[in-house]
């Protein structure tokens, strides 16, 4: 027995160094496996992150070489001290500025002086500074292109600049320069587990999501750094700081920052891309503490398996050890043992059995599962499919009656020679025929997959077409449709069909709301604030709760009943208008009930570039 217990022991202890010896390499390879999924997740990002900064800078790349041509620009940096042109120059800045949605515009003299500026009527007008000592104007002013990115000394403001020369004959007399905000591509950086941040050639970070990083250096602020960011005064007045970075390399060979924030240090894996053209340098900080921990798990996982395996073995090695001792001692029990043996053995057998049984119930309940989601989906798609099947019978059961009654009447008229009435009623079941084809079309535009490209249309036309489609919901829910478009058609580029899908899912649900209230109003109107369009649509149903309005736009998500919803519709409206660059948002309308506003780009009218679809509709209008 002594012998015995001492094997056991060198046995236990071979398996525990065989758990390090196997622990270490598996802990190695998860923390390595595991770090390369958060790269490759940093490097997705990177990648969205530069493409949307790349895009932003190249929409305002050639408009200061476009504006330095304006015949007014170059009457003003002939003429400088003339205040009409002055005057005229500056308002039609601004009125520019408006337009193209940049932070400001400006004109420089050959010696740096601004002449003229789209907010020379703020508070902080660049009027009579000068800014001969940026770079994108000593560039602009040696004939090349400037680019530069600066904290504005006298706005204050973050900004891209492009400058561009004022060519006049063969001589420079001028430079036209563009400022272009960065905070609306910033406030897009969210994220639970990385930072993005941009640094300039001196390891300055300009942008971030964190706003406390601004103007910290993320590389040692050399004086020759200090000195350099000082001549172009990029940063203004702003002292300019260190952050506190620990460098490594991580298990993967990335850079890891290890950043100490309020007391706590942040572990960060690094992944970085270099932009060129604007002489920056993108980073996305992923936080490693989430990869650590599932590595973590995993080892723990595979040593808590060893364990049970290592007191398994010993559990056996006891059990055999007693039932040697006692075969020895009481030989003559040895029936009563293999017995008892068999009798446990019959146990395991049957609780086996009954785990087994267990087991292809849950999987039958699974699959009965599976089966019922699948039914009610389906459910879904065939209650759409029955509202649409109603809206069809009633819109079409009225023509179809006026078509028959026409057709019984011609047959007659035809009989009595009275060719030119039966002419007249052949002639109107053909325009009711339109309007039934009208409806039909209607119904499969809406329905067809949408061109990806977009057109300049009215939201008359858009709220043209989406009226059959909602008409017959809108009349069993006993409202009628409220509009106000202004005075002047509201153009937005946009897709049509996609927009029109927008409106309908908003429309609908707003029938849904006031359905059962006695006196149901819902109301859309549309107006143009600069270069935004707003689509407000008001109901006074029962609104939407402060509880669930942050959740109304995610996926999945409804209130209304079983069967009445797969709760995708607002998801899918949200991201239409975010493709369109606009907003979706809901509010509490005054008065009570709810208000969805649809914020879009305004665009230039042009006739040549709607759909153009109008016609078949308008003649069959005036005969319904």
């Amino acid at each position: 027995m002594l012998l015995s217990g001492r094997r056991d022991l060198i046995v236990a202890g071979v398996l525990a160094a065989l758990a390090l010896a196997v622990a270490v390499p598996a802990a190695r390879y998860m923390t390595h496996l595991q770090f390369s999924q958060l790269a490759e997740r940093g490097q997705n990002t990177l990648g969205l992150a530069v493409s949307a900064l790349r895009g932003e800078l190249a929409r305002y790349r050639a408009l200061p070489a476009l504006i330095a041509q304006y015949d007014t620009i170059h009457a003003l940096v002939q003429d400088p001290g003339d205040p009409a042109l002055v005057a005229g120059v500056n308002a039609q800045l601004k009125e520019i500025n408006a337009l193209l949605g940049s932070s400001d515009i400006y004109v420089l003299l050959p010696d740096g002086l601004t002449v003229a500026a789209s907010n020379h009527d703020g508070p902080a007008s660049f009027v009579g500074e000068s800014f001969a000592y940026r770079p994108y104007f000593y560039d602009a002013a040696e004939g090349r292109e400037g680019r530069f990115f600066a904290l504005g000394t006298t706005s204050l403001k973050r900004g891209y600049y492009f400058g561009a020369p004022v060519w006049v004959g063969d001589r420079i007399l001028g430079v036209v320069v563009f400022k272009v905000d960065v905070d609306q591509i910033e406030r897009t950086w969210h994220g639970a587990d990385f930072r993005i941040l941009v640094t300039d050639r001196d390891g300055i970070i300009f942008m971030s999501d964190r706003p406390e990083w601004r103007y910290a250096a993320i590389d040692r602020l050399t004086p020759e750094r200090l000195e350099r960011s000082a001549a172009t005064r990029r940063y203004a007045d702003t002292e300019l700081r260190e952050l506190p970075v620990t460098r490594a390399q991580g298990p993967t060979g990335h850079l890891m920052l290890t950043v100490e924030e309020g007391g706590a240090r942040t572990e960060y894996l690094a992944v970085t891309e270099n932009m060129a053209e604007a002489d920056w340098t993108v980073k996305v900080l992923m936080q490693t503490r989430p990869a650590r921990f599932q590595a973590l798990v995993a080892i723990t996982a595979l040593l808590l398996l060893l364990g049970v395996a290592v007191l398994g073995w010993h559990s056996l090695q006891q059990r055999r050890r007693r039932m040697e001792e006692r075969l020895a001692v009481q030989r003559d029990a040895q029936e009563m043992l293999e017995r008892r043996v068999s009798e446990r053995t019959a146990d395991l057998a049957e609780v086996n059995r009954r785990l087994n049984e267990e087991v292809v119930e849950r999987r039958a309940t699974e699959r009965q599962l599976r089966r019922t989601q699948s039914d009610l989906v389906q459910a879904g798609k065939l209650a759409a499919l029955g509202q649409m099947s109603a809206a069809l019978s009633h819109e079409f059961n009225q023509p179809l009656g006026a078509v028959r009654a026409y057709a019984e009447n011609a047959e007659i008229l035809l009989e009595r020679g009275r060719i030119d009435d039966a002419r007249g009623n052949i002639a109107d079941i053909s325009l009711l025929a339109d309007r039934m084809a009208e409806l039909g079309r209607h119904l499969r535009n809406f329905a067809r997959k949408p061109n990806a490209r977009l057109q300049t249309v009215t939201v008359a036309e858009v709220l043209r077409d989406t009226r059959p489609i909602v008409a017959a919901r809108l009349r069993e829910a006993r409202v009628e449709l409220r509009t106000d478009l202004g005075p002047d058609p509201i153009h937005v580029r946009v897709g049509t069909v996609r927009l029109q899908q927008v409106l309908v899912n908003i429309l609908t649900n707003a029938a849904d709301a006031v359905e059962s209230l006695p006196d149901p109003r819902i109301a859309l109107t549309a107006r143009q604030d600069g270069a935004r369009v707003f689509i407000i649509i008001r109901d006074n149903g029962p609104g939407v709760p402060q509880a669930i309005a942050a959740r109304i736009f995610d996926p999945f998500f409804t209130t209304k009943g079983v069967g009445r919803g797969l709760g995708l519709g607002l998801s899918i409206s949200y991201n239409i208008i975010k493709d369109f660059d606009g907003e979706l948002r809901v509010a509490e309308a005054e008065g009570g009930g709810a208000e969805f506003v649809i914020e879009l780009p305004a665009a230039d009218g042009d006739p040549g570039d709607g759909p153009g679809d109008g016609g078949a509709e308008g003649r069959q209008g005036g005969r319904a």
